[in-house]
Protein backbone atom coordinates (compact mmCIF):
# COMPACT_ATOMS: atom_id res chain seq x y z
CA UNK A 1 0.00 0.00 0.00
CA UNK A 2 0.75 3.58 -0.65
CA UNK A 3 0.16 5.55 1.81
CA UNK A 4 0.47 9.74 0.54
CA UNK A 5 1.74 10.57 4.52
CA UNK A 6 5.04 8.93 3.70
CA UNK A 7 5.16 8.65 0.55
CA UNK A 8 7.95 10.33 -1.83
CA UNK A 9 5.53 12.92 -3.24
CA UNK A 10 5.50 16.35 -3.47
CA UNK A 11 2.84 17.91 -6.27
CA UNK A 12 3.45 21.55 -7.46
CA UNK A 13 0.57 23.92 -8.44
CA UNK A 14 2.39 25.81 -10.81
CA UNK A 15 3.82 24.81 -13.90
CA UNK A 16 8.23 24.50 -14.37
CA UNK A 17 9.73 26.68 -16.13
CA UNK A 18 10.88 24.98 -18.51
CA UNK A 19 7.82 22.82 -19.23
CA UNK A 20 6.86 23.36 -22.83
CA UNK A 21 4.27 20.28 -23.82
CA UNK A 22 1.43 19.22 -21.03
CA UNK A 23 2.73 15.61 -20.05
CA UNK A 24 6.06 17.57 -19.08
CA UNK A 25 4.10 20.45 -16.81
CA UNK A 26 1.61 17.41 -15.86
CA UNK A 27 4.20 14.21 -14.78
CA UNK A 28 6.24 17.14 -12.48
CA UNK A 29 3.41 18.91 -11.10
CA UNK A 30 2.08 15.38 -10.21
CA UNK A 31 5.79 14.36 -8.99
CA UNK A 32 6.17 11.75 -11.33
CA UNK A 33 9.31 13.02 -12.57
CA UNK A 34 11.93 15.31 -11.39
CA UNK A 35 15.07 17.53 -14.05
CA UNK A 36 18.28 16.25 -13.28
CA UNK A 37 20.16 18.31 -16.29
CA UNK A 38 19.15 18.92 -19.25
CA UNK A 39 17.53 16.16 -21.28
CA UNK A 40 18.19 13.94 -18.30
CA UNK A 41 15.09 12.80 -15.42
CA UNK A 42 14.92 11.07 -12.76
CA UNK A 43 11.35 8.96 -11.81
CA UNK A 44 10.07 9.44 -8.33
CA UNK A 45 7.95 6.66 -6.84
CA UNK A 46 4.60 6.93 -8.49
CA UNK A 47 5.94 7.77 -11.82
CA UNK A 48 8.77 4.54 -11.76
CA UNK A 49 5.19 2.72 -10.84
CA UNK A 50 3.61 3.88 -14.32
CA UNK A 51 7.15 3.32 -16.30
CA UNK A 52 7.10 -0.11 -15.17
CA UNK A 53 3.42 -1.12 -15.84
CA UNK A 54 4.42 0.13 -19.27
CA UNK A 55 7.87 -1.97 -19.83
CA UNK A 56 5.53 -5.11 -18.42
CA UNK A 57 2.79 -4.51 -21.15
CA UNK A 58 5.86 -4.24 -23.77
CA UNK A 59 7.14 -7.58 -22.24
CA UNK A 60 4.59 -9.48 -21.84
CA UNK A 61 3.54 -8.89 -25.87
CA UNK A 62 6.64 -9.60 -26.85
CA UNK A 63 6.99 -12.45 -24.76
CA UNK A 64 3.74 -13.61 -26.11
CA UNK A 65 5.10 -13.71 -29.70
CA UNK A 66 7.95 -15.86 -28.96
CA UNK A 67 10.49 -13.26 -28.89
CA UNK A 68 13.55 -13.58 -26.22
CA UNK A 69 14.83 -11.59 -24.39
CA UNK A 70 18.66 -10.56 -23.64
CA UNK A 71 20.15 -7.79 -22.11
CA UNK A 72 23.69 -5.93 -23.09
CA UNK A 73 25.74 -3.23 -21.35
CA UNK A 74 25.13 0.74 -22.00
CA UNK A 75 28.89 0.95 -22.03
CA UNK A 76 30.19 -0.29 -25.63
CA UNK A 77 33.62 -0.72 -27.22
CA UNK A 78 34.84 1.49 -29.86
CA UNK A 79 35.53 -1.78 -32.46
CA UNK A 80 32.20 -2.77 -33.47
CA UNK A 81 31.19 0.67 -34.22
CA UNK A 82 33.81 1.09 -36.22
CA UNK A 83 33.84 -1.85 -38.41
CA UNK A 84 29.84 -0.81 -39.60
CA UNK A 85 31.16 2.85 -39.74
CA UNK A 86 28.69 3.91 -37.44
CA UNK A 87 31.51 5.41 -35.04
CA UNK A 88 32.03 8.45 -37.43
CA UNK A 89 28.54 8.35 -38.87
CA UNK A 90 27.00 9.72 -35.95
CA UNK A 91 29.12 12.42 -35.73
CA UNK A 92 28.56 14.47 -32.18
CA UNK A 93 25.23 12.59 -31.22
CA UNK A 94 27.19 10.28 -29.93
CA UNK A 95 28.72 10.27 -26.45
CA UNK A 96 32.01 9.11 -26.13
CA UNK A 97 34.78 8.03 -23.39
CA UNK A 98 37.47 6.51 -22.61
CA UNK A 99 39.29 4.75 -19.69
CA UNK A 100 42.25 5.12 -17.55
CA UNK A 101 43.57 2.92 -20.58
CA UNK A 102 42.88 5.46 -23.36
CA UNK A 103 40.97 2.77 -25.14
CA UNK A 104 37.44 4.57 -26.52
CA UNK A 105 34.10 3.41 -25.67
CA UNK A 106 30.92 5.06 -26.07
CA UNK A 107 27.09 4.89 -24.19
CA UNK A 108 25.08 3.05 -26.41
CA UNK A 109 22.85 4.76 -28.74
CA UNK A 110 21.13 1.66 -30.20
CA UNK A 111 22.76 -1.89 -30.35
CA UNK A 112 22.45 -3.51 -34.04
CA UNK A 113 26.35 -4.41 -33.44
CA UNK A 114 25.84 -6.01 -30.02
CA UNK A 115 22.90 -8.73 -31.19
CA UNK A 116 24.68 -8.68 -34.05
CA UNK A 117 27.35 -10.44 -32.68
CA UNK A 118 25.37 -11.89 -30.37
CA UNK A 119 24.08 -14.22 -32.88
CA UNK A 120 27.28 -14.58 -34.96
CA UNK A 121 29.04 -16.08 -31.63
CA UNK A 122 26.30 -18.45 -30.76
CA UNK A 123 24.84 -19.37 -34.32
CA UNK A 124 26.34 -21.15 -37.46
CA UNK A 125 23.34 -22.75 -39.42
CA UNK A 126 19.61 -21.76 -41.10
CA UNK A 127 18.56 -24.55 -38.58
CA UNK A 128 19.25 -22.03 -36.16
CA UNK A 129 16.85 -19.34 -37.80
CA UNK A 130 14.72 -17.98 -37.69
CA UNK A 131 15.43 -15.93 -34.40
CA UNK A 132 14.10 -12.64 -32.74
CA UNK A 133 15.75 -11.27 -29.73
CA UNK A 134 15.05 -8.17 -27.86
CA UNK A 135 16.02 -5.79 -24.98
CA UNK A 136 14.54 -3.36 -22.63
CA UNK A 137 17.74 -1.35 -21.91
CA UNK A 138 18.69 2.21 -21.17
CA UNK A 139 20.05 4.76 -24.77
CA UNK A 140 22.20 7.97 -24.90
CA UNK A 141 22.25 10.16 -27.85
CA UNK A 142 23.97 13.75 -27.12
CA UNK A 143 20.33 15.79 -28.45
CA UNK A 144 21.35 19.29 -29.41
CA UNK A 145 17.99 20.72 -28.20
CA UNK A 146 16.50 18.57 -25.43
CA UNK A 147 12.77 19.53 -25.29
CA UNK A 148 9.42 18.34 -23.85
CA UNK A 149 10.68 16.40 -20.71
CA UNK A 150 10.79 13.22 -21.39
CA UNK A 151 9.57 12.68 -25.11
CA UNK A 152 13.06 14.41 -26.26
CA UNK A 153 16.08 13.75 -23.78
CA UNK A 154 19.52 12.63 -23.87
CA UNK A 155 19.10 9.34 -21.49
CA UNK A 156 15.78 7.21 -22.55
CA UNK A 157 14.57 3.57 -22.19
CA UNK A 158 14.27 1.81 -25.44
CA UNK A 159 12.50 -1.57 -26.16
CA UNK A 160 15.04 -2.48 -29.32
CA UNK A 161 14.34 -6.12 -31.10
CA UNK A 162 15.63 -7.68 -33.83
CA UNK A 163 14.96 -10.68 -36.48
CA UNK A 164 17.25 -12.99 -38.13
CA UNK A 165 16.21 -15.03 -41.38
CA UNK A 166 17.93 -16.41 -43.86
CA UNK A 167 16.45 -14.53 -46.85
CA UNK A 168 13.95 -11.61 -47.37
CA UNK A 169 11.08 -14.02 -47.35
CA UNK A 170 11.66 -15.26 -43.93
CA UNK A 171 12.25 -11.12 -43.00
CA UNK A 172 8.89 -10.52 -44.23
CA UNK A 173 7.47 -13.00 -42.03
CA UNK A 174 9.33 -11.43 -39.00
CA UNK A 175 8.42 -7.99 -39.98
CA UNK A 176 5.15 -9.27 -39.52
CA UNK A 177 4.94 -10.58 -36.64
CA UNK A 178 6.67 -7.83 -34.93
CA UNK A 179 3.87 -5.29 -36.52
CA UNK A 180 1.21 -7.40 -35.11
CA UNK A 181 2.64 -7.72 -31.90
CA UNK A 182 3.21 -3.56 -31.77
CA UNK A 183 -0.77 -3.05 -32.59
CA UNK A 184 -1.33 -5.37 -29.41
CA UNK A 185 1.16 -3.45 -27.30
CA UNK A 186 -0.33 -0.33 -27.89
CA UNK A 187 -3.66 -0.94 -27.97
CA UNK A 188 -3.11 -2.21 -24.83
CA UNK A 189 -1.23 1.17 -23.73
CA UNK A 190 -4.96 3.00 -24.66
CA UNK A 191 -2.78 4.82 -27.49
CA UNK A 192 -4.24 6.43 -30.45
CA UNK A 193 -1.98 5.60 -33.10
CA UNK A 194 -1.80 5.41 -36.42
CA UNK A 195 1.12 3.44 -38.46
CA UNK A 196 2.24 5.35 -41.63
CA UNK A 197 5.25 4.93 -44.36
CA UNK A 198 8.87 6.13 -43.35
CA UNK A 199 12.11 6.61 -44.55
CA UNK A 200 15.13 4.45 -42.95
CA UNK A 201 17.52 7.04 -42.98
CA UNK A 202 20.79 6.06 -40.97
CA UNK A 203 19.42 2.72 -40.00
CA UNK A 204 19.57 1.70 -43.74
CA UNK A 205 17.49 -0.75 -45.16
CA UNK A 206 14.21 -0.91 -47.32
CA UNK A 207 10.57 -1.12 -45.88
CA UNK A 208 9.88 1.05 -42.70
CA UNK A 209 7.28 2.12 -41.19
CA UNK A 210 6.52 4.42 -37.94
CA UNK A 211 3.68 3.85 -35.14
CA UNK A 212 2.71 7.80 -34.43
CA UNK A 213 0.73 8.39 -31.79
CA UNK A 214 -1.41 11.81 -33.00
CA UNK A 215 -0.69 14.76 -30.74
CA UNK A 216 -1.26 18.58 -31.82
CA UNK A 217 2.22 19.21 -30.21
CA UNK A 218 4.14 16.54 -31.22
CA UNK A 219 7.54 16.68 -33.29
CA UNK A 220 6.56 14.13 -36.46
CA UNK A 221 4.13 15.75 -38.82
CA UNK A 222 2.74 13.46 -41.03
CA UNK A 223 -0.49 12.77 -43.66
CA UNK A 224 -3.18 11.24 -44.13
CA UNK A 225 -5.65 10.53 -47.07
CA UNK A 226 -9.16 9.93 -45.89
CA UNK A 227 -10.18 9.16 -49.55
CA UNK A 228 -7.78 5.58 -49.76
CA UNK A 229 -6.01 5.77 -46.70
CA UNK A 230 -2.27 6.44 -47.60
CA UNK A 231 -0.31 7.43 -44.57
CA UNK A 232 3.06 8.12 -44.24
CA UNK A 233 5.28 10.95 -42.76
CA UNK A 234 6.09 13.89 -44.37
CA UNK A 235 10.03 12.56 -45.09
CA UNK A 236 8.24 9.24 -46.64
CA UNK A 237 5.81 11.41 -49.11
CA UNK A 238 6.12 11.13 -52.64
CA UNK A 239 5.62 13.99 -54.67
CA UNK A 240 4.04 12.81 -58.19
CA UNK A 241 4.06 14.93 -61.03
CA UNK A 242 2.94 14.31 -64.44
CA UNK A 243 5.38 15.06 -67.44
CA UNK A 244 5.54 18.27 -68.51
CA UNK A 245 3.11 19.18 -71.38
CA UNK A 246 2.88 23.23 -71.73
CA UNK A 247 4.23 25.07 -74.20
CA UNK A 248 7.52 25.89 -75.24
CA UNK A 249 8.91 29.13 -74.58
CA UNK A 250 11.68 31.40 -75.65
CA UNK A 251 15.43 31.95 -75.16
CA UNK A 252 16.11 32.92 -71.88
CA UNK A 253 15.78 36.83 -71.24
CA UNK A 254 17.60 38.69 -68.22
CA UNK A 255 15.33 41.84 -66.62
CA UNK A 256 15.99 44.60 -64.48
CA UNK A 257 14.51 43.70 -60.60
CA UNK A 258 16.03 46.18 -58.49
CA UNK A 259 15.18 45.81 -54.78
CA UNK A 260 13.54 42.21 -55.60
CA UNK A 261 15.84 39.39 -52.55
CA UNK A 262 12.18 37.59 -52.25
CA UNK A 263 9.84 36.25 -54.06
CA UNK A 264 6.88 38.21 -53.17
CA UNK A 265 8.75 41.90 -54.30
CA UNK A 266 9.62 40.03 -57.29
CA UNK A 267 6.08 38.86 -57.99
CA UNK A 268 4.67 42.01 -57.43
CA UNK A 269 7.64 43.76 -59.87
CA UNK A 270 6.93 41.09 -62.39
CA UNK A 271 3.34 41.82 -62.26
CA UNK A 272 3.30 45.57 -62.21
CA UNK A 273 6.31 46.47 -64.11
CA UNK A 274 6.13 43.82 -66.76
CA UNK A 275 2.15 42.95 -66.36
CA UNK A 276 3.01 39.25 -66.47
CA UNK A 277 0.66 37.69 -63.85
CA UNK A 278 2.26 35.11 -61.98
CA UNK A 279 2.18 33.90 -59.03
CA UNK A 280 4.79 32.42 -56.49
CA UNK A 281 3.91 29.13 -57.69
CA UNK A 282 6.08 30.50 -61.06
CA UNK A 283 8.91 31.33 -59.82
CA UNK A 284 12.05 29.23 -58.74
CA UNK A 285 13.86 29.35 -55.43
CA UNK A 286 17.80 28.84 -55.19
CA UNK A 287 17.97 27.51 -51.69
CA UNK A 288 21.54 27.65 -51.06
CA UNK A 289 22.77 25.06 -48.15
CA UNK A 290 25.80 24.24 -46.44
CA UNK A 291 25.77 20.47 -46.87
CA UNK A 292 28.49 18.67 -44.66
CA UNK A 293 30.61 22.19 -45.33
CA UNK A 294 30.05 22.39 -49.10
CA UNK A 295 27.49 24.82 -51.18
CA UNK A 296 24.60 22.91 -52.42
CA UNK A 297 21.84 24.87 -54.12
CA UNK A 298 18.11 22.95 -53.83
CA UNK A 299 15.09 23.84 -56.31
CA UNK A 300 11.78 24.37 -55.56
CA UNK A 301 8.81 26.41 -56.28
CA UNK A 302 8.71 29.40 -55.27
CA UNK A 303 5.42 29.18 -52.96
CA UNK A 304 6.94 26.35 -51.24
CA UNK A 305 9.91 26.79 -48.54
CA UNK A 306 13.00 23.93 -48.17
CA UNK A 307 12.14 21.09 -45.23
CA UNK A 308 15.63 20.65 -44.04
CA UNK A 309 14.43 17.47 -41.96
CA UNK A 310 13.00 15.90 -45.04
CA UNK A 311 15.89 16.80 -47.28
CA UNK A 312 17.96 15.25 -44.75
CA UNK A 313 16.14 12.17 -44.88
CA UNK A 314 15.99 11.75 -48.01
CA UNK A 315 19.66 13.07 -49.13
CA UNK A 316 21.83 9.86 -48.53
CA UNK A 317 25.65 10.18 -47.41
CA UNK A 318 24.97 13.74 -45.92
CA UNK A 319 25.37 13.94 -42.02
CA UNK A 320 24.83 17.92 -41.56
CA UNK A 321 22.61 20.25 -43.44
CA UNK A 322 22.51 24.25 -42.89
CA UNK A 323 21.00 26.81 -44.66
CA UNK A 324 23.65 29.68 -46.00
CA UNK A 325 24.34 32.34 -43.50
CA UNK A 326 26.22 36.02 -43.94
CA UNK A 327 29.31 33.82 -43.55
CA UNK A 328 28.99 31.72 -46.24
CA UNK A 329 28.23 34.74 -48.97
CA UNK A 330 31.05 35.88 -47.75
CA UNK A 331 33.01 32.88 -48.64
CA UNK A 332 31.44 32.66 -52.06
CA UNK A 333 31.14 36.05 -53.13
CA UNK A 334 29.77 35.29 -56.80
CA UNK A 335 26.67 33.65 -54.83
CA UNK A 336 24.43 37.15 -55.53
CA UNK A 337 22.35 36.50 -52.06
CA UNK A 338 18.50 37.14 -53.49
CA UNK A 339 19.68 36.59 -57.13
CA UNK A 340 20.61 33.00 -57.36
CA UNK A 341 19.91 30.97 -60.72
CA UNK A 342 20.77 27.50 -61.92
CA UNK A 343 21.75 28.21 -65.19
CA UNK A 344 25.13 28.92 -64.38
CA UNK A 345 25.62 26.71 -61.58
CA UNK A 346 29.01 24.74 -63.08
CA UNK A 347 30.34 28.09 -63.03
CA UNK A 348 29.62 28.93 -59.84
CA UNK A 349 30.59 25.49 -58.01
CA UNK A 350 27.04 24.27 -56.70
CA UNK A 351 25.27 21.14 -57.38
CA UNK A 352 21.75 21.26 -58.29
CA UNK A 353 19.41 19.49 -56.26
CA UNK A 354 16.10 19.97 -57.19
CA UNK A 355 12.13 19.45 -56.42
CA UNK A 356 10.46 16.48 -58.31
CA UNK A 357 7.73 19.91 -59.62
CA UNK A 358 10.68 21.12 -61.39
CA UNK A 359 10.20 18.77 -64.33
CA UNK A 360 12.34 18.49 -67.69
CA UNK A 361 10.47 21.40 -69.62
CA UNK A 362 8.77 23.71 -66.98
CA UNK A 363 10.16 27.03 -67.51
CA UNK A 364 10.68 29.52 -64.54
CA UNK A 365 11.34 33.67 -63.58
CA UNK A 366 14.28 32.67 -61.47
CA UNK A 367 17.70 34.85 -60.26
CA UNK A 368 20.02 35.82 -63.16
CA UNK A 369 22.99 35.64 -61.06
CA UNK A 370 23.74 39.54 -60.72
CA UNK A 371 22.38 41.79 -58.01
CA UNK A 372 18.93 43.62 -59.20
CA UNK A 373 18.43 41.20 -62.02
CA UNK A 374 16.67 38.34 -62.57
CA UNK A 375 15.80 35.76 -65.98
CA UNK A 376 12.43 34.62 -67.50
CA UNK A 377 11.80 31.40 -69.65
CA UNK A 378 14.46 29.50 -67.30
CA UNK A 379 14.07 26.39 -68.52
CA UNK A 380 14.65 23.15 -66.70
CA UNK A 381 16.66 20.60 -69.31
CA UNK A 382 18.14 23.37 -71.36
CA UNK A 383 19.40 26.16 -69.78
CA UNK A 384 20.09 23.80 -66.52
CA UNK A 385 20.38 19.96 -66.02
CA UNK A 386 19.40 18.66 -62.47
CA UNK A 387 21.64 16.61 -60.88
CA UNK A 388 19.61 14.97 -58.61
CA UNK A 389 15.99 14.94 -57.87
CA UNK A 390 15.15 14.73 -53.60
CA UNK A 391 12.05 14.99 -51.82
CA UNK A 392 12.74 18.17 -50.11
CA UNK A 393 9.82 20.89 -50.50
CA UNK A 394 7.39 21.03 -47.78
CA UNK A 395 4.25 18.90 -47.72
CA UNK A 396 1.03 21.10 -47.64
CA UNK A 397 -2.52 19.81 -46.72
CA UNK A 398 -4.39 19.61 -49.79
CA UNK A 399 -1.05 18.25 -51.65
CA UNK A 400 -2.03 15.32 -54.09
CA UNK A 401 -2.13 11.92 -52.31
CA UNK A 402 0.51 9.51 -54.62
CA UNK A 403 -1.89 6.95 -54.57
CA UNK A 404 -5.56 8.31 -55.68
CA UNK A 405 -4.97 11.84 -56.39
CA UNK A 406 -6.89 13.28 -53.89
CA UNK A 407 -5.99 15.65 -51.12
CA UNK A 408 -3.95 14.94 -47.90
CA UNK A 409 -4.37 16.39 -44.29
CA UNK A 410 -1.38 16.96 -42.15
CA UNK A 411 -1.19 16.31 -38.68
CA UNK A 412 1.24 16.19 -36.06
CA UNK A 413 2.27 12.80 -33.71
CA UNK A 414 4.57 11.83 -31.42
CA UNK A 415 6.66 8.91 -32.83
CA UNK A 416 6.03 5.61 -30.09
CA UNK A 417 7.27 2.84 -32.76
CA UNK A 418 9.54 1.86 -35.75
CA UNK A 419 10.00 -1.14 -37.73
CA UNK A 420 12.48 -1.40 -40.03
CA UNK A 421 13.75 -3.96 -43.15
CA UNK A 422 17.48 -3.78 -42.36
CA UNK A 423 18.17 -6.67 -44.56
CA UNK A 424 22.04 -7.15 -44.92
CA UNK A 425 23.60 -4.21 -43.81
CA UNK A 426 24.97 -4.79 -40.36
CA UNK A 427 25.35 -8.35 -41.03
CA UNK A 428 27.82 -8.31 -43.78
CA UNK A 429 29.53 -5.27 -41.88
CA UNK A 430 30.13 -7.71 -38.48
CA UNK A 431 30.79 -10.95 -40.81
CA UNK A 432 27.04 -12.49 -39.52
CA UNK A 433 26.53 -15.42 -41.87
CA UNK A 434 25.34 -19.45 -41.77
CA UNK A 435 25.51 -22.05 -43.74
CA UNK A 436 22.51 -23.30 -45.53
CA UNK A 437 20.93 -26.81 -46.51
CA UNK A 438 24.13 -27.36 -49.12
CA UNK A 439 26.56 -26.39 -46.76
CA UNK A 440 27.26 -23.21 -48.27
CA UNK A 441 27.83 -19.57 -45.97
CA UNK A 442 24.49 -17.09 -46.70
CA UNK A 443 24.67 -13.83 -44.86
CA UNK A 444 21.79 -13.14 -42.54
CA UNK A 445 19.19 -11.22 -43.42
CA UNK A 446 17.61 -8.64 -40.09
CA UNK A 447 15.07 -6.64 -39.22
CA UNK A 448 14.96 -3.91 -36.74
CA UNK A 449 12.11 -2.70 -34.17
CA UNK A 450 12.03 -0.19 -31.75
CA UNK A 451 9.09 1.32 -29.16
CA UNK A 452 10.02 4.29 -26.60
CA UNK A 453 9.25 2.87 -23.74
CA UNK A 454 10.11 5.75 -21.61
CA UNK A 455 8.49 8.24 -24.31
CA UNK A 456 5.30 5.83 -24.16
CA UNK A 457 4.60 7.70 -20.64
CA UNK A 458 5.08 11.00 -21.97
CA UNK A 459 2.74 10.16 -25.17
CA UNK A 460 -0.45 9.02 -23.29
CA UNK A 461 -0.06 11.57 -21.08
CA UNK A 462 -0.39 13.93 -24.02
CA UNK A 463 -3.78 11.90 -25.26
CA UNK A 464 -5.57 11.29 -22.00
CA UNK A 465 -4.70 14.73 -19.46
CA UNK A 466 -7.90 17.30 -19.13
CA UNK A 467 -7.33 20.39 -17.60
CA UNK A 468 -7.50 19.08 -14.02
CA UNK A 469 -4.56 16.97 -14.46
CA UNK A 470 -3.41 14.02 -15.73
CA UNK A 471 -6.12 11.02 -16.24
CA UNK A 472 -4.23 7.37 -16.55
CA UNK A 473 -5.72 4.46 -18.69
CA UNK A 474 -6.79 1.98 -15.67
CA UNK A 475 -3.57 -0.82 -16.60
CA UNK A 476 -0.82 2.40 -16.16
CA UNK A 477 -2.12 4.24 -13.32
CA UNK A 478 0.29 3.86 -10.29
CA UNK A 479 -2.47 2.27 -8.84
CA UNK A 480 -5.97 1.13 -9.06
CA UNK A 481 -7.68 2.61 -6.49
CA UNK A 482 -6.82 6.54 -5.07
CA UNK A 483 -8.29 6.37 -1.55
CA UNK A 484 -9.15 10.04 -0.04
CA UNK A 485 -9.60 10.03 3.89
CA UNK A 486 -11.13 13.57 4.47
CA UNK A 487 -12.13 15.37 7.99
CA UNK A 488 -10.40 16.04 11.63
CA UNK A 489 -12.59 12.92 13.57
CA UNK A 490 -10.38 9.57 13.53
CA UNK A 491 -12.87 7.35 11.43
CA UNK A 492 -12.63 8.48 7.80
CA UNK A 493 -9.42 7.33 8.66
CA UNK A 494 -9.79 4.53 10.15
CA UNK A 495 -12.45 3.58 7.58
CA UNK A 496 -10.43 4.18 4.35
CA UNK A 497 -7.21 2.21 6.29
CA UNK A 498 -9.65 -1.10 6.04
CA UNK A 499 -11.30 -0.09 2.49
CA UNK A 500 -7.49 -0.66 1.54
CA UNK A 501 -6.98 -3.80 3.57
CA UNK A 502 -9.56 -4.95 2.01
CA UNK A 503 -8.90 -4.19 -1.88
CA UNK A 504 -5.64 -5.06 -1.52
CA UNK A 505 -6.39 -8.92 -0.24
CA UNK A 506 -8.84 -8.88 -3.66
CA UNK A 507 -5.76 -7.76 -5.54
CA UNK A 508 -5.87 -4.20 -6.01
CA UNK A 509 -3.09 -1.53 -5.77
CA UNK A 510 -4.25 1.06 -3.72
CA UNK A 511 -2.60 4.93 -2.93
CA UNK A 512 -3.88 5.91 0.38
CA UNK A 513 -4.07 10.07 1.12
CA UNK A 514 -3.68 9.18 5.17
CA UNK A 515 -2.36 12.51 5.66
CA UNK A 516 -3.82 14.30 8.33
CA UNK A 517 -2.55 17.89 8.26
CA UNK A 518 -3.89 18.60 4.67
CA UNK A 519 -7.39 20.07 3.55
CA UNK A 520 -10.07 18.36 2.03
CA UNK A 521 -9.67 20.92 -1.21
CA UNK A 522 -6.52 19.63 -1.39
CA UNK A 523 -5.96 16.49 -1.90
CA UNK A 524 -9.45 16.25 -4.34
CA UNK A 525 -6.96 18.49 -6.10
CA UNK A 526 -3.87 16.07 -5.60
CA UNK A 527 -5.87 12.92 -6.79
CA UNK A 528 -7.10 14.80 -9.92
CA UNK A 529 -3.82 15.78 -10.97
CA UNK A 530 -2.13 12.13 -10.03
CA UNK A 531 -5.45 11.08 -12.04
CA UNK A 532 -6.08 7.41 -11.20
CA UNK A 533 -9.02 6.12 -12.54
CA UNK A 534 -11.12 5.26 -9.70
CA UNK A 535 -11.31 7.71 -6.23
CA UNK A 536 -12.59 6.60 -3.20
CA UNK A 537 -13.63 9.64 -0.81
CA UNK A 538 -14.43 8.60 2.78
CA UNK A 539 -15.88 11.89 4.67
CA UNK A 540 -19.62 13.33 4.96
CA UNK A 541 -21.02 10.22 3.16
CA UNK A 542 -20.09 8.17 6.11
CA UNK A 543 -22.58 9.45 8.04
CA UNK A 544 -25.15 7.92 6.24
CA UNK A 545 -23.17 4.35 6.15
CA UNK A 546 -22.05 5.35 2.68
CA UNK A 547 -18.48 6.08 0.59
CA UNK A 548 -18.64 8.49 -2.72
CA UNK A 549 -16.91 6.23 -5.57
CA UNK A 550 -15.38 8.75 -8.68
CA UNK A 551 -14.39 8.09 -12.19
CA UNK A 552 -11.21 10.19 -12.75
CA UNK A 553 -12.48 10.05 -16.92
CA UNK A 554 -15.88 10.38 -16.91
CA UNK A 555 -16.22 12.61 -13.72
CA UNK A 556 -19.22 10.33 -12.41
CA UNK A 557 -20.06 10.23 -8.84
CA UNK A 558 -22.02 8.18 -6.67
CA UNK A 559 -22.52 6.62 -3.18
CA UNK A 560 -21.82 3.38 -2.46
CA UNK A 561 -23.14 1.59 0.88
CA UNK A 562 -19.77 1.12 3.28
CA UNK A 563 -20.35 -2.56 2.79
CA UNK A 564 -20.32 -2.85 -0.78
CA UNK A 565 -17.74 -0.54 -1.69
CA UNK A 566 -15.18 -3.48 -2.38
CA UNK A 567 -17.25 -5.57 -3.81
CA UNK A 568 -17.93 -2.56 -6.18
CA UNK A 569 -14.66 -1.86 -7.00
CA UNK A 570 -13.43 -5.64 -7.77
CA UNK A 571 -16.28 -5.57 -9.96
Amino acid sequence: MLRMSTLLLRTLRDDPADAEVASHKLLVRAGFVRRVAAGIYSWLPLGYRTYRKIENIIRQEMDAAGFQEVHFPALLPKDPYEATNRWAEYGPDLFRLQDRKKNDYLLGPTHEEMFTLMVKGEFSSYKDLPLSIYQIQTKFRDEPRPRSGIIRGREFVMKDSYSFDVDDAGLEVSYQKHRDAYIKTFDRLGLKYNIVSAVSGAMGGSKSEEFLAPCPTGEDTYVLCNSCGYAANVEAMVTKVDTFTGEKVGALEVLDTPNTPTIDSLVELFNTKYSANISAANTLKNVLIMADEKPISVLVPGDREVDLKRLGANLSGVKDLRLFEDADFAKYPKLVKGYVGPQDAKELGLKLYADPRVVEGSHWITGANKKDKHAKNVTCGRDFKVEQYVEAAEVKAGDNCPKCAKPVIIDRAIEIGHIFQLGQKYAKSLGLSVLDKEGKPVVVTMGSYGIGVSRAVAAIAEQTYDELGLCWPAEIAPADVHIVATGKEDKPFEVAEQIAKDLEAKGLEVLLDDRREASAGVKFKDAELIGISKIIIVGKSLADGKVEVRDRKSADKQEVVLADVVKHLVK
